[in-house]
């Protein structure tokens, strides 16, 4: 098992620090995306929380950020941005994600707890076939 960094309780700390609106939707979404995978990390990462994969991988430069799956964006009004860094990686067919920078990143906007429902199934196949593409 790679050495990695699972710090969920800095992550609530973070969480403590935000609106309440915004705590409540991004635990709800940090509950979904665990409950994607078993193989997930979470952490604080760019001042946010942030999912990467624990599990074995080929080598990679770091500078690529082949392990991070997501970071959030809680810097926006009215919803919680979920940054892909490789998201480009993702053969998406159901839409969800929106985007195409350059630099490979895609995104996923959820608005509500209802918004994150209807998109819970879609959001969780995403991120398996992110792991498919990244696991060893």
């Amino acid at each position: 098992m790679p050495k990695v960094s699972h710090q969920p309780e800095a992550v609530e700390k973070l969480l403590a620090m935000q609106p309440a609106a915004t705590a409540a939707l991004s635990r709800e979404i940090i509950r979904v995306i665990a409950a994607a995978h078993p193989q997930l990390g979470i952490h604080v990462k760019w001042n946010a929380p942030a999912f990467f994969f624990t599990g074995e991988m080929a080598p990679f430069d770091a500078k690529t950020y082949a392990r991070d799956l997501l970071v959030f964006n809680l810097r926006q009004k009215g919803h919680v941005l979920l940054i892909f860094p490789t998201g480009n990686l993702i053969n998406d067919v159901s839409g969800l994600l929106e985007g195409a920078y350059a630099d490979g990143r895609r995104m996923v906007r959820i608005y509500s707890v209802d918004d994150l429902a209807g998109k819970a199934p879609d959001l969780q196949h995403l991120i398996r076939l992110w792991i498919e593409k990244v696991a060893q």
